[in-house]
């Protein structure tokens, strides 16, 4: 899969200062401007396991949340979806590195380049980690850190799943990413 990345970093940053008016936006994106953000994957071989493949789910998991705000008709505040949406895996910023396998190809061994983890920087579950590097930049709201840290609903596991149920029940924000993330993986993904 091939991406135009420049026009996908345009969009993204298009969106981010269309619709969020926080202090510390700009810290936050030359941080993921210096980082590999707009050209990492988005998984090793699931979704968007190609260059660009995380902020183009960024976006499609920003067009989902949307599409559920509105055929719900909730009340939630664009500046706050579109923070949960587009950052919700920045825990994913230098966290993958492109190597190379052999793959038989038509009869034929062939090195194909792939995806594997390394990760540089062990904090927590996949959502916290992603709360805890968005806030040293830019100050969170409650309902878009319990959006970010429940975003990956039960299969986070371990005690944070006892409370999951009760975060989508009190900050529908977080359902809402929740079923964006799964949709945009599901239903729209591009692998």
């Amino acid at each position: 899969m091939s991406v135009d990345l420049h026009e996908q970093r345009e969009r993204f940053l298009a969106c981010c200062r269309e619709n969020i008016r926080r202090d510390g936006l700009d810290r936050l994106l030359d941080w993921l401007d210096k980082s590999d953000f707009f050209q990492a994957p988005a998984s090793t071989r699931f979704h968007g396991a190609y260059a660009g493949g995380l902020c183009e789910h960024s976006l499609d998991v920003l067009e989902c949340a949307r599409k559920l705000m509105q055929a719900f008709a909730l009340p939630l505040k664009e500046e706050s979806l579109t923070i949960a949406a587009l950052f919700h895996d920045v825990c994913k910023v230098n966290f993958y590195k492109e190597d190379t396998r052999n793959q038989k190809i038509n009869g034929q061994w062939v090195s194909v380049p792939y995806y594997t983890i390394e990760e540089k920087f062990a904090f927590g579950g996949h959502g916290s980690k992603s709360v805890f590097l968005i806030e040293r930049f830019m100050r969170l709201k409650v309902d878009e850190a319990v959006a970010i840290n429940c975003h990956m609903g039960f299969s986070e596991g371990g005690n944070a799943a006892q409370s999951i149920g009760r975060s989508y029940e009190q900050y529908p924000l977080a359902w809402v990413i929740h079923a964006a993330d799964e949709a945009s993986i599901y239903l729209i993904s591009r692998q």
